[in-house]
């Protein structure tokens, strides 16, 4: 049986890796000059997602947990930011979009009953 950090029995954490999965598959469409604007920017604020969760289960107190799920609850709201203005300005189709923002609903959701169960503990 392999070990598994507390980090990595969440599901919410898995949802966020494939999160990080599909915003780098979409991306790898954007526009050459977006290599250091849009495309970096959406590709570390879907990392930072899965990153806080990973290193909020290493804290001691719930509330301190907490505060690193509501991290994790900002960068996906960046990442919706940033998802919207992408189809905007057409550098994602309207599937992609919708594909993006039905995970990003389900991992919010998520999100927000971690935090509350770790704020209720």
């Amino acid at each position: 049986m392999s070990y598994f950090f507390s980090f990595e029995k969440l599901n919410v954490w898995v949802d966020s890796k494939e999160l990080v999965k599909l915003i780098y598959t979409i991306t790898k469409n954007f526009p050459d000059e977006e290599k250091f604007g849009l495309t970096s920017q959406l590709r570390r604020a879907s990392i930072s997602i899965a990153s806080n969760l990973a290193e909020g289960t290493s804290r001691k107190t719930n509330k301190d947990k907490a505060h690193f799920t509501t991290i994790a609850f900002s960068s996906l709201m960046e990442v919706l930011n940033q998802i919207i203005l992408s189809k905007e300005l057409n550098f994602i189709h309207e599937t992609e979009y919708q594909t993006v923002r039905t995970e990003i609903e389900k991992i919010s959701n998520k999100l927000n009953a971690l935090r509350k169960s770790q704020l209720n503990n």
